[in-house]
């Protein structure tokens, strides 16, 4: 599995995480910022969902059957 996120792995570095990010932009931003966060990845999520959903559908769509030649006229000169 991989983890985007591997170098913070101890609640310690989850906590000096979250003091920066309160320093940066208040305790009043910090809720507003989070659903802000949450709603973002909420919509590249189905964005995603969508586009592997039409990836999937095309590849187990049969292929297009092949056209037929077309029959010269043998009146027609060329």
């Amino acid at each position: 599995m991989h983890h985007t996120l591997a170098f913070i792995s101890s609640p310690q570095d989850w906590m000096v995480i979250f003091l920066i990010a309160l320093l940066l932009f208040g305790a009043k931003k910090l809720p507003e910022l989070a659903r802000g966060i949450g709603k973002a990845m909420g919509e590249f999520k189905s964005a995603r969902d969508e586009f592997e959903r039409e990836v999937t559908k095309t590849a187990e769509a049969p292929p297009p059957a092949p056209k037929e030649p077309v029959a010269k006229d043998p009146r027609a000169q060329s």
